[in-house]
């Protein structure tokens, strides 16, 4: 089987290098070209087209941003399966990139697992085909799920916030999970993670204490205020990933509606 060749363009060169090293001895993902920044992208997927199967693309860069480069491969008919990623998650950001070609919008931080799904996913697909999926829908939740967590203090950095966001987005999928967390979902989670059930839930559990001594209070009164007893306990890890993943269901169907 041949492999994908990927061009990577982030100008965080250990970003570069993480991902480098993650797929160095895979069998279907080769990463051959590395770019920092817009331009330096330009000139090796120009140099390089028919060598590269796939782009993954920063936004935010220096000299020229992943929007030029978008708009570059597009004025000069270059067509490729385009992966975007980005800590600037706006709406409006996940539109532009759709309507300039991008198969893909990932939000930073996310895990290597999930590229690499996303990579696989791709590359069974035509370029037109590939380029009509952009994942609005799922990055859309994900992203509403990184705000929520940020808004509630929970740090990027720490275990517990992937574990949540995760345990979150299941719960979301399927709601059969609310009754079932500590005998499936949390093993769903450590299966994933390669860790056990009792870490994910100790690492749930201080993430969001972390967060309790640092959210907006608004916020996490408005969320938690008629299921918690406020001023005497912070929510269970049931508690807290239900509430959210309720939140963004009502949510979501207000605005089908």
């Amino acid at each position: 089987m041949e492999k994908v060749k990927m061009l990577v363009v982030d100008d965080n060169e250990g970003m570069v290098n993480v991902i480098k090293e993650y797929f160095k001895d895979s069998s279907e993902i080769e990463v051959k070209y590395e770019a920092h920044d817009g331009e330096e992208a330009i000139d090796i997927i120009e140099k390089h087209k028919d060598d590269i199967d796939m782009i993954l693309l920063d936004i935010i860069m220096p000299k020229k941003d992943g929007v030029y480069v978008l708009e570059e491969m597009k004025n000069r008919h270059i067509n490729k399966r385009i992966i975007v990623e980005t800590s600037y998650d706006t709406d409006d950001m996940v539109h532009i990139v759709g309507k300039l070609g991008a198969s893909y919008f990932m939000s930073k931080p996310y895990d290597l697992s999930d590229l690499e799904k996303r990579i696989k996913t791709l590359k069974n697909l035509s370029i037109p085909d590939a380029n009509k999926i952009v994942d609005f829908v799922d990055s859309g939740l994900q992203m509403t799920i990184t705000k929520m967590l940020h808004e509630l203090g929970i740090p990027s950095h720490i275990k517990g916030y992937q574990y949540i966001r995760e345990g979150i987005t299941i719960i979301y999928d399927d709601p059969t999970m609310i009754g079932n967390i500590t005998k499936y979902l949390y093993p769903r989670i450590a299966d994933r993670y390669n860790t056990t059930t009792s870490r994910v839930e100790r690492a749930m559990r201080h993430a969001i204490e972390v967060g309790w001594t640092r959210s907006d209070w608004k916020m996490t009164e408005d969320l938690f205020g008629q299921s918690v007893d406020f001023d005497k306990s912070k929510p269970t890890n049931s508690e807290f990933l239900v509430t959210l993943a309720d939140k963004l269901r009502l949510d979501n169907n207000k605005v089908r509606a």
